[in-house]
């Protein structure tokens, strides 16, 4: 079953709680409850990762000053959402949009569910540059809006820049920066660290630690990130 089904599981009986559980009371009379006993993972991780990157790509539109339907068409177009389901991504969006929390009490519960799975916030980090970039440009308020998100998921300014460098302009992008490392490092520690990047942004790893499949496209751009950073520095050192 696709994540957009499990939302309706989860508005019909998860104890999700919280802004996100709030969230999912407003639109559960929408759904059409449909469950499978099968789950690729998590069924609360996956649904609150994905209210989570819908709700906090509202506030951030909101945050930007002007919001219009391109914010919605954007998460459509980054996680490519089927036609026929669109219309409950946009009332969760707007739903969001409306409510009068702050961006701050998602981006904390969503802390506070993933405290033991840090991988994940870097996940929705990961997914709102995506969306933010969808116009081709990342916006200094909306640079802001993710490093305040960033700051309550508990992450340094070092690990948000090097998050951040991933989705600058490819001509801009500092390849030791993308991958998270110093100059300094050597070539067998970066082999090690590359390798270890790669695995933990392989599809399957993202599927088991909560994420949906339908999200997977955080993965495939970042691998091709790093891999690209790599083969630079391999490049320049004749490795």
């Amino acid at each position: 079953m696709s994540i957009w089904g499990k939302l309706a599981g989860a508005a019909a009986g998860l104890a999700v709680g919280g802004p996100i559980g709030a969230l999912l009371g407003g639109v559960a009379g929408h759904y059409v409850i449909d469950r499978d006993k099968e789950e690729e993972g998590p069924a609360e991780n996956q649904v609150a990762f994905t209210v989570g990157v819908i709700a906090l790509g509202a506030k951030m539109a909101k945050a930007d000053g002007v919001v219009t339907m391109d914010e919605v068409n954007a998460f459509k177009e980054v996680f490519k959402v089927p036609e026929g389901e669109m219309k409950n991504v946009a009332r969760v969006f707007n739903l969001a949009k409306q409510d009068m929390a702050g961006y701050e009490a998602y981006a904390e519960q969503l802390a506070t569910m993933f405290k033991g799975n840090r991988k994940v916030l870097e996940d929705v980090l990961e997914g709102l540059f995506h969306i933010a970039k969808a116009d081709d440009a990342l916006h200094p308020r909306e640079e802001q809006f993710l490093g305040g998100v960033a700051k309550r998921f508990g992450m340094t300014d070092t690990e948000f820049a090097y998050v951040k460098a991933r989705h600058v302009v490819a001509a801009k992008r500092n390849p030791y920066d993308v991958l998270g490392v110093k100059p300094s490092i050597t070539n067998e520690e970066l082999k090690s660290h590359y390798r270890r990047l790669v695995a933990e942004s392989h599809p399957d790893k993202l599927i088991a630690r909560g994420v949906p499949k339908e999200f997977v496209v955080i993965a495939t751009e970042k691998v091709a990130v790093i891999n690209e950073a790599y083969d630079q520095i391999a490049k320049e050192r004749g490795m």
